[in-house]
């Protein structure tokens, strides 16, 4: 079932069933443009066999960026350097989609405080309440970046309402208190999420694919449960999306990260079989994907249309020609004796780098070097994030 092409409801067709999932792969120029090392990994990805390849944390904005290593779609910097990464991640057929992000509370300084639903000032993380005006205007500030998107290349978008950035705090009953039409019941809770939607489908059209990212669990006390998050996938199913791509966690003291998952095999498909009974929309989940014959069961069991590929793809670009081919050759994932927090991931995040830079990698790296070579480039990046956006914020 891998190979076999995915046919989405606005009739655009993927390839096959695998996708590079989205990651913040921090490969942005510090001010809101792609690089030629970001060119060149996707290049990779899209050699590899991908049938999509998602670009993690692309901005609505420059106002609230999980990382300065992010990329901006309003407004619109580079636009050439835009269109020559979607040049080379769409070569041999392939989808090429925007993640549209706001990282809400979580969001890295620009100037200012950062937003929320709703007050927060909890371990080191600082966030004030958005006025009506400010919500009011997120539909408009999504669908132009939906529609910028679509001008540069991009073949489709993804809404990104998980891991406890600004939507999935909208949705959230543990950081949404607000008393207003947008919080309350799940119901009111998920308004600006529709909202979003519809404004995203007016602008980018009828044949344009657009995907949603929810949580299945927040995995943090008090945030959304699996109930709750199958009462959204049923208010999915009512609108003009083409697929729904289930994940977990958030990236708040005391919650696990969906790549923190200690499960083994596949993290979310029990979730996904429920969602399937609640909607015939395509469905897609990432997360714990090591072995060709979990995501081929996946996908032949009928729990989800797409499986995404992450860190699995950080080891091997060219995984998925050779599971589709069924070379039998699988990627070997590291193991760390000691693991600092967020060590794990700028391990990993560091390897895209060397991807796109060296189109090789090192490694022996320790977890240690790539957390200084991260910090070192977030603090060159948020030099340049400033001086570019400091005005107007």
């Amino acid at each position: 079932m891998l190979d076999k092409p995915l046919h989405l409801p606005c009739g655009a067709v993927l390839k096959n069933r695998i996708a590079k999932a989205a990651m913040s792969d921090d490969l942005g120029d510090g001010q809101g443009s792609p690089t030629d090392s970001q060119q060149r990994l996707y290049a990779l990805w899209a050699d590899g066999g991908a049938g999509m390849s998602l670009v993690g944390e692309v901005q609505i904005g420059p106002w609230a960026p999980e990382n300065y290593g992010n990329l901006v779609l309003e407004p619109l910097g580079e636009a050439e350097r835009f269109r020559g990464l979607s040049d080379a991640a769409t070569a041999n057929g392939a989808h090429f989609w925007a993640q549209l992000g706001h990282a809400g509370a979580l969001a890295v300084s620009v100037s200012g405080p950062a937003k929320a639903p709703s007050a927060i000032d909890v371990s080191g993380i600082h966030a004030v309440e958005m006025t009506s005006d400010e919500v009011e205007a997120l539909p408009a500030a999504y669908a132009q970046a939906a529609l910028n998107a679509r001008s540069v290349g991009f073949t489709g978008v993804e809404i990104h309402a998980a891991h406890g950035f600004l939507l999935n705090q909208f949705l959230s009953p543990l950081f949404n208190r607000r008393t207003d039409r947008w919080g309350g019941t799940p119901e009111k809770r998920a308004v600006l999420l529709l909202e979003i939607i519809a404004a995203v489908r007016t602008a980018v059209g009828p044949d344009f694919p657009m995907a949603v990212k929810i949580n299945a669990t927040d995995q943090l006390a008090g945030g959304i449960e699996e109930a709750e998050a199958l009462g959204l996938v049923t208010m999915l199913d009512e609108t003009d999306i083409d697929l729904i791509d289930i994940s977990g966690g958030a990236y708040f003291p005391g919650a696990a990260a969906a790549s923190d998952g200690t499960k083994a095999g596949p993290y979310f498909l029990d979730f996904a079989r429920l969602a399937r009974e609640r909607t015939g929309k395509p469905l897609m989940t990432a997360g714990g994907f090591k072995k060709r014959m979990d995501a081929e069961e996946a996908v032949s069991s009928g729990a989800v249309d797409m499986v995404g590929l992450a860190r699995a793809l950080a080891i091997d670009p060219a995984l998925p020609g050779k599971w589709l081919s069924k070379s039998g050759e699988e990627p070997v994932f590291p193991r760390f004796s000691v693991t600092p927090p967020g060590g794990v991931t700028a391990w990993y995040t560091e390897r895209l780098h060397q991807w796109g830079s060296l189109g090789a990698v090192d490694s022996k790296a320790s977890l240690e070097e790539a957390q200084a070579q991260v910090e070192r480039r977030k603090e060159a990046n948020a030099v340049l994030w400033r001086k570019r956006f400091r005005t107007g914020l």
